[in-house]
């Protein structure tokens, strides 16, 4: 037994001084010519141990080397793909024999990568491996050792390395400098612990990677790990599970704090033009999942400026393009910040057809072409619900949206609106998937206080009462000016109990002269009416009505015209009626009245009315026996017709007819003028 014992350590200090006098005798260039000869049978690429190499077999198989060089691939913009000031590797002896490695260090100092994409959309980091010798057909790959039984990593370090990135393609450039790691694993049982840094654009980001069980983890199993990224741009946090098999799994807790959008997007060489001082902070906390080419955020809880909301997102990439389906809720949206300012209003010059709008908005619709490309990049279903909306000074309520795009086609399910004491829904359809996109609108409202909606939407607060609307309209073009001159549909309109300021009706007809409102007579002119509607048609932008009817109390107005939408001109007629009749809401449309004729025309931002005498006179000559009856029953004593008196100048103005002028010299009179050209026929 003594003499077993006695070979056996015969034999270990003969391989101790084998293996410590090995690296004197043997030269180091028949050491660094395997090495080349390898990588270059492995890559297709040189290897260059360009200074000095230090080899060791005991106590620790080992290799020193300085000014290490990597080839590039032919007709690269740089030599090298990969430098290095030096290179320390060092395998600890005795662990091997067991299939155990221990790496008692790894450094490399000062590494240099440079990762290229030339003209031609190749990469450099694709090697060349057609000198590697063919697998014979039918026998299986074999590893080329022994299986790993444990690992080992003491000193693992990276040194100040750079990365440099360049794409011909489009000429971009980027750097990552400062690079520092520092990787420590006890053993395969034991955390796996990575820590370090680098900088890029000029901002330092830390990084910190951990994983409880990195054994499980390389044989394919799951194990609990954590990420975090933090610097000045960012910050990044996963706590959760992390499983590699055949596809990557990822599950746990997810937090994201950008303290600016904006910052983050400049920093990362894609800054963004927005109004304000929109896209500051953001936050995000939620439960990610990972499932190979499938991602998903739920619970999530996501807030942007002054904007809360919750929900969750799940994105599948595996595809033709990105399949994406989700649901959130957002609180109070405000999107004033968001929208571009008001451009300063502009007077109109004789060329133009129409001037600026109220608000400033252009004049004309804009024939740049409508990009649709974003409506074929991916499919969305997509459910969205609005506590509150506020757009310009438009107000709207608890609102839920569905949102489908699938292969160029869009649909916006608007199932809930709440608007201005009414409510609304509606759906609008966009096809983009062939050459010339169109468009399908349909909407439908009711309840609607019309006067403080106007005016917060268009500025107009000459028109209150509640509003019903429905239209559907379909419209083709590849710009705004297209779908506009291609516009196509109908609807209905229909407003009750309100009333029209700026213009007394029945005043129209006492003293034409003095109908509409003037600011300097200090008084305020109104038309009261019970029921106000009608249709329309629009055809290649061109919409028609010839059923506007208006109810009230001793009057009736009818109107009919065109407003061209294109041109954004109206050209209108409305024809009041004074009726012998107290009835409003309910009460005919045709009655016996004297009509003098309203034309509303020209430019949407500059509307003219103006009182149509001529079209008064030709309307009642057409009848002089009802021409007659309408001037007997105003001047009879009889009631109701006692309550028209005051129509008459010199009578009294019924109490809702709007104040009466005041007394001044008597002006021509279109009954008296009415009246003599009946009587003379």
């Amino acid at each position: 037994m003594k003499k077993t014992i006695v070979i056996v350590l015969a034999v270990l200090v003969l391989l101790i001084g084998v293996a410590v006098a090995v690296p004197f005798f043997v030269p180091t260039g028949i050491y660094t010519a395997k090495i080349s000869e390898a990588v270059k049978s492995a890559t297709g690429r040189t290897l260059t141990l360009g200074g000095d190499v230090g080899f060791s077999l005991f106590p620790s198989v080992g290799v020193t080397a300085q000014n290490v060089a990597f080839a590039n691939a032919p007709g690269a913009a740089e030599a090298n793909m990969a430098t290095l000031k030096s290179l320390e590797v060092r395998l600890k002896v005795m662990p091997l024999i067991s299939g155990q490695i221990e790496v008692e260090s790894f450094v490399l100092v000062e590494p240099m990568i440079r990762l290229e994409i030339d003209k031609q959309g190749r990469a450099n980091w694709t090697f060349d491996q057609a000198k590697a010798a063919p697998a014979e057909p039918g026998k299986p790959t074999q590893p080329d050792g022994p299986a790993i039984g444990g690992l080992t990593l003491e000193d693992v370090r990276i040194e100040n390395g750079r990365i440099l990135y360049a794409d011909a393609r489009s000429g971009l450039k980027e750097e990552v400098k400062d690079v520092d790691m520092t990787v420590s694993l006890p053993s395969l049982d034991k955390p796996l612990k990575a820590k370090g840094g680098l900088v890029w654009h000029d901002k330092k980001i830390d990084l910190d990677v951990s994983a409880e069980k990195p054994g499980a983890l390389i044989a394919g199993g799951a194990s609990p790990a954590a990420i975090s990224v933090a610097g000045d741009p960012l910050k990044f946090a996963f706590t959760g599970t992390v499983a590699n098999g055949p596809r990557l799994k990822v599950d746990g807790a997810l937090d994201l704090d950008v303290p600016s959008v904006r910052a983050l997007a400049a920093w990362a060489g894609k800054p963004i033009e927005a109004p304000g001082e929109t896209l500051g902070p953001l936050t995000l906390k939620g439960t990610v999942a990972v499932d190979g080419a499938t991602y998903a955020v739920k619970d999530a809880d996501i807030r942007l400026d002054a904007i809360a909301a919750k929900g969750a997102v799940n994105a599948a990439t595996g595809g033709a393009k990105p399949v994406v389906k989700g649901k959130l809720d957002v609180g109070d949206l405000d999107l004033n910040p968001y929208l571009p300012p008001e451009a300063k209003d502009a007077k109109p010059t004789p060329s133009q057809a129409s001037g600026p709008a109220a608000g400033g908005a252009p004049a004309t619709w804009s024939e740049a072409p409508m990009d649709m490309s974003g409506l074929k990049a991916a499919d969305v279903d997509f459910d969205l619900t609005v506590k509150s909306i506020l757009a310009g000074k438009v107000r709207v309520g608890q609102s839920a949206l569905g949102l489908k795009i699938k292969d160029g086609r869009l649909t916006a399910d608007l199932k809930e609106m709440a608007l201005y004491q009414g409510t609304g829904k509606g759906t609008v359809s966009l096809d983009a998937s062939g050459a010339v996109p169109t468009m399908r609108k349909t909407f439908a409202l009711s309840g609607v206080q019309a006067q403080p909606f106007l005016k917060d939407a268009a500025d107009f607060g000459r028109l209150s009462g509640t509003a019903k609307a429905d239209f559907e309209l379909t419209a083709k073009g590849a710009s705004q000016k297209a779908m506009v001159e291609s516009l196509n549909g109908k609807g209905a309109l229909a407003f009750e109990n309100g009333a029209i300021t700026g213009i007394n009706v029945a005043a129209m007809i006492r003293n034409a002269a003095n109908a509409f409102l003037d600011p300097s007579a200090g008084e305020t002119r109104q038309t009261d009416f019970s029921e106000l509607g009608g249709t329309f048609v629009i055809t290649n932008g061109i919409l028609k009505n010839d059923d506007l009817e208006l109810k009230s109390p001793l009057l009736r107005v009818g109107g009919a015209g065109t407003a061209d939408l294109p041109k954004r001109t109206v050209n209108y007629r409305i024809t009041p009626k004074l009726a012998a009749t107290t009835q409003g809401q309910g009460g005919a449309a045709e009655v016996s009245g004297i009509t003098v004729p309203v034309i509303v025309s020209g430019p949407w931002h500059a509307l003219s009315y103006r009182p149509d005498l001529e079209g008064a006179i030709k309307e009642q000559i057409k009848d002089p026996a009802k021409a007659m009856e309408a001037i007997k029953n105003l001047r009879s004593g009889t009631k109701p017709e006692e309550l028209l008196r005051g129509l008459i100048p010199g009578g009294q103005a019924p109490a809702d007819s709007g104040p009466a002028p005041a007394q001044e010299a008597p002006k021509p009179n279109p009954l008296d003028a009415l009246k003599g050209l009946i009587e003379r026929r």
